[in-house]
C-alpha cells in the first residue's frame, strides 16, 4: 500500500471516530499522578507539504522537551474533522487544540477577520507582532476566543497567499467574469467587486476543484506548499502584487495555536507560560522553513512551464479605493470588530506606516 494510501485510510478511519465520538482516536491521557502525560489531540489546517512537515516536526517534540508532562498528537487536515468544523471539535473535546488558518475563525468570531490579513492592510510579518504583542492584539482575541470556550494562545507566521490561475491575470480587469476560491470574508468581496465568481473552499478541496474546472482561479498560501499539492499540473499561472508585494489581498497569512478552554485550565501555570514561548518559536521557524522551501519551489514551477504575472501598482492603487469601504463595511458589524480594527488603523496611519491617508478615510469613523 502506498503512503498516500495509507493516509487515505487512515483518514477515513479517524473520521468515522470522530462522527462517533472521537472513539477511533486515541483518548487525552490526563496527568492524574506523577509521571502521567497529558496529551493534546493537535489538528493543523495543512493537508501536506512543508507546512505539514514542520507542524509534526514541532508538535512530536514537545514531549521531550516538558519531560513527559504535555504531549501534542498531530493530526492534518481532514484527518479527525473537515476544516471548518475544527471550532466545534475543540469547544466539543474532539480534539484538545487546533492550528488552523485564523481567517476560518470568522464564522464564530466577526472580529477575526482583523486578526488575521487583509486585502492592502498590514503588510509584514513584524507588524503583525507588533499589533498582537505590542499594540494589545493579543488581549483582544483571548478576549474573544474566550467567550466561544476557547483559548487564543498565539499568531503563527508562515507566508502571504498567492494565485493561481488558468489564464493570464496581468490586471485587476482580468478577474471579471473568472470563477475564482478565496478563503471568504473580506477577501471574497474584494474580488467579488473586481468582477470574480467567488467561492469559498477549503485548501484540501483546491486541487480537485481547479482539475475538474470547478474554478479556474485560485489563491492558497505559498509556492512550496502549492507545489507540492500539484497546483502546477492543473494551473498555467501565478499572480502576485508589484515587485516586493507577493500578495496584495492577504500579504500575511496567519495561523494560530487554538486550544479548548478546559483542556489550557488544566495546565498549570508554568506549562501555559511554556506553550506560550512554544508557539513563539514555532511561528519562527514555521516561517523561516516555508519561505526556504518557497525559494526552491519557484524554480520547479518554471521547468512545469508555469509564468508569474504581477499587478502593477496603478492596480494596488485602484484595489486600495475599492478596500477601504469594505475594511469599515466588516468593522461595523460588532463592537469587537471596531476595537481590533481601530488598533490597526491608528498603526497604518502612523508615521511607522503611512499606509492610510485622510484623504482615503474621508467621511468614515468607527463610532466607537
Amino acid at each position: 500500500m502506498s503512503t498516500h494510501e495509507k493516509r487515505w485510510d487512515r483518514r477515513n478511519l479517524l473520521r468515522t471516530g470522530a462522527l462517533a465520538g472521537a472513539g477511533a482516536v486515541a483518548a487525552p491521557n490526563i496527568a492524574t499522578g506523577q509521571g502521567a502525560t497529558t496529551t493534546w489531540r493537535v489538528q493543523t489546517s495543512w493537508p501536506g507539504g512543508i507546512g505539514l512537515e514542520v507542524f509534526e516536526e514541532w508538535c512530536n517534540g514537545i514531549v521531550e522537551k516538558t519531560g513527559g508532562e504535555l504531549a501534542f498528537q498531530p493530526f492534518a487536515a481532514n484527518d479527525v474533522v473537515g476544516d471548518f468544523q475544527l471550532y466545534d471539535a475543540v469547544k466539543n473535546g474532539v480534539i484538545e487544540a487546533v492550528n488552523p488558518f485564523t481567517i476560518y475563525a470568522q464564522g464564530i468570531i466577526p472580529a477575526a477577520v482583523f486578526l488575521t490579513s487583509y486585502p492592502l492592510g498590514l503588510r509584514n510579518p513584524h507588524e503583525f507582532d507588533v499589533f498582537y504583542y505590542g499594540l494589545g492584539g493579543l488581549e483582544l482575541a483571548r478576549e474573544l476566543y474566550a467567550a466561544q470556550g476557547m483559548h487564543f494562545v498565539g499568531p503563527i507566521h508562515h507566508g502571504p497567499n498567492i494565485i493561481h490561475s488558468k489564464v493570464p491575470i496581468r490586471s485587476i480587469d482580468d478577474f471579471a467574469g473568472r470563477k475564482m476560491r478565496v478563503p471568504g470574508g473580506m477577501v471574497a468581496e474584494l474580488f467579488s467587486e473586481l468582477g470574480a465568481e467567488t467561492t469559498l473552499l477549503p485548501g484540501s478541496e483546491i486541487f480537485p476543484a481547479l482539475e475538474k474546472g470547478t474554478i479556474d482561479v485560485a489563491d492558497y498560501v505559498g509556492p512550496s506548499v502549492n507545489y507540492a499539492l500539484g497546483f502546477s499540473q492543473v494551473t498555467d499561472y501565478i499572480s502576485m502584487g508589484p515587485p516586493g508585494f507577493m500578495s496584495v489581498y492577504q500579504p500575511v497569512d496567519l495561523m494560530d495555536l487554538t486550544v479548548g478552554q478546559a483542556a489550557w485550565d488544566a495546565l498549570s501555570p508554568q506549562m501555559k507560560q511554556f506553550v506560550e514561548m512554544e508557539v513563539h518559536t514555532y511561528s519562527d521557524l514555521h516561517h523561516a522553513a516555508i519561505q526556504r522551501a518557497d525559494q526552491e519551489a519557484w524554480p520547479k514551477f518554471e521547468a512545469d512551464g508555469v509564468e508569474v504575472t504581477r499587478l502593477t501598482q496603478d492596480d494596488v492603487a485602484i484595489m486600495t479605493e475599492v478596500a477601504v469601504p469594505i475594511w469599515f463595511k466588516y468593522a461595523q458589524r460588532d463592537d469587537a470588530s471596531k476595537r481590533v480594527f481601530k488598533l490597526h488603523l491608528d498603526y497604518m496611519r502612523s508615521g511607522s506606516l503611512g499606509y492610510v491617508d485622510d484623504r482615503l478615510l474621508a467621511g468614515r469613523s468607527l463610532d466607537l
